[in-house]
């Protein structure tokens, strides 16, 4: 990500904060090699990924939609850009079921290698409304973002597409 970010950006802010999302996951890396598992180490990788997501996101979301030529690249940056809203949005249901533990029916926010697999799972049905029902937000805070991530997820595309177009016939005229 990190990488993708010289590519794109040479913003020293968006790199400082990569590299701080980078080092966070790192140290949490390091510490459950050598430790046993620290009850916040959850909370500081979810803060890596909201803060790397939310930054490559600024960054891919202004050259997507800065004016001219719609390119391939183009197309990809906005599809990426959608897969970095379900992952920002992956990180905010790990705060509020890491702080509210029954925020959610269907996840136990333990220590377990499936809880990742399932918050990302949540996030995905959430934003492209499938909605299988097998995780249910119960707290009124997990459904406020459930309900947000839903209404980005169906209005992005739409939203995408106007100005994929609005971009095009600028460039024609």
């Amino acid at each position: 990500m990190i990488g993708g970010m010289l590519i794109i950006s040479t913003s020293p802010v968006a790199l400082t904060l990569m590299a701080v999302a980078l080092v966070a996951n790192v140290c949490v890396l390091f510490w459950r090699i050598n430790h046993p598992p620290w009850p916040h180490d959850l909370y500081l990788v979810a803060g890596g990924w909201l803060v790397a997501s939310l930054t490559l996101g600024t960054v891919i979301a202004g050259a997507v939609f800065k004016p001219g030529l719609v390119t391939y690249h183009r197309i990809l940056g906005a599809i990426l850009l959608y897969l970095l809203i379900a992952l920002a949005f992956t990180t905010l249901f790990a705060f509020v079921g890491l702080t509210i533990p029954s925020s959610f029916k269907g996840i136990a926010f333990e220590e377990e290698p499936t809880l990742v697999n399932s918050i990302i799972y949540l996030s995905f049905v959430t934003l492209t409304s499938t909605g299988y029902g097998d995780i249910v937000p119960v707290h009124p805070l997990a459904r406020s973002l459930c309900n947000l991530e839903s209404v980005i997820g169906q209005l992005f595309p739409a939203t995408l597409l106007a100005r994929v177009v609005t971009l095009q016939n600028q460039v024609r005229a």
